[in-house]
């Protein structure tokens, strides 16, 4: 019998494990708030919940309505699949798979987008409308950040990887950590960066709160409200795989180079980290204006901006 890939091993892990994390994060703010709070497979529940429901689709609704959680959630698993697992090369990996993975995670939120439009509802396209806005603007900020990445890994000094060049999997091998001992100071910039982005991207405060029902600072919890069924569960399950995917690529930077399952096991421990974290920033902090989130996304851009230029000039 052949060996089972250990990167499809941990990939499977990872779309088991996903939904655990936005109840690492409920119970982190409960402990916070002094309360008993949802049980921490609460999200599991939820989906298993809505998927056995029936969907209530309005009339005037069309096939993207439904098609837009569908192809939300394949772009969130495609992504997921050409990011490294726990130090195992993904077997889909190939130069500049990072630009393809930034956009599926774009084309996901295009589509959920649509979907909220095709309601006809002001309501939805209020949410939509805002964010494709932070979505613009964080993209600069990401592929800036990028940029970094890649600048690192074609330096001189740079290891040889048995990855492709320039994928995924050559970017997050371990080596960016290792370059912090060696006075490459302003790669601390990086998973700083991605630590906002995870927060923008995920809607999680400051930026969005996701269980608020405010109609005027509502973002993404707004475009899915006409959703129901299973249509909501795979936003949901959508939802969990990208904030792996964002714990994930930060766990990345942050580990060097280990043996693969001691590569794993601290991956998971970070990832889950990670989420502890997440809590801990929405239990201190409260949302922020929508006026000041732009000046947020702004910071994050001038934080990578900055390391590029830190890195060019070494």
């Amino acid at each position: 019998m052949s060996q089972v890939n250990p990167f499809l091993i941990q990939l499977v892990l990872a779309l088991l494990l996903a939904p655990l994390l936005p109840g690492i994060i409920n119970r982190v703010k409960a402990k916070f708030a002094g309360r008993r709070g949802k049980p921490l497979l609460q999200t599991y529940y939820d989906l298993a919940r809505l998927a056995g429901k029936g969907e209530v689709i309005s009339h005037t609704a069309t096939w993207v309505f439904t098609a837009g959680p569908v192809a939300g959630l394949a772009a969130c698993i495609c992504a997921l699949a050409l990011l490294p697992q726990g130090g195992a090369i993904s077997p889909f990996a190939f130069g500049g798979d990072f630009l393809l993975a930034a956009y599926l995670l774009g084309m996901g939120r295009f589509a959920l987008i649509l979907s909220a439009l095709d309601t006809g509802s002001s309501f939805e396209g209020m949410g939509a409308s805002r964010e494709a806005a932070f979505s613009a603007l964080a993209e600069p900020a990401l592929f800036l950040v990028l940029l970094v990445l890649v600048s690192r890994s074609m330096s001189p000094t740079a290891s040889a990887s048995s990855a492709p060049g320039l994928s995924f999997s050559a970017l997050l091998d371990g080596q960016t950590a290792l370059a912090w001992k060696d006075g490459r100071a302003e790669l601390l910039l990086v998973p700083a960066v991605f630590f906002i982005l995870l927060l923008v991207e995920n809607c999680r405060i400051p930026v969005d709160d996701p269980n608020t029902h405010l109609e005027l600072t509502m973002i993404h919890e707004v475009m899915v409200l006409d959703h129901s069924g299973p249509s909501l569960a795979m936003i949901l399950y959508g939802a969990a795989l990208k904030l792996w995917f964002f714990a994930a690529l930060i766990a990345a930077l942050l580990l060097p180079p280990l043996p693969l399952w001691q590569h794993a096991v601290a991956s998971l421990g970070l990832i889950f980290g990670l989420a502890v974290l997440v809590g801990v920033v929405e239990s201190i902090m409260a949302r922020l204006r929508l006026l000041l989130i732009p000046r947020l996304l702004a910071g994050a851009t001038t934080l990578a901006a900055l390391a590029l230029i830190l890195t060019q000039v070494r």
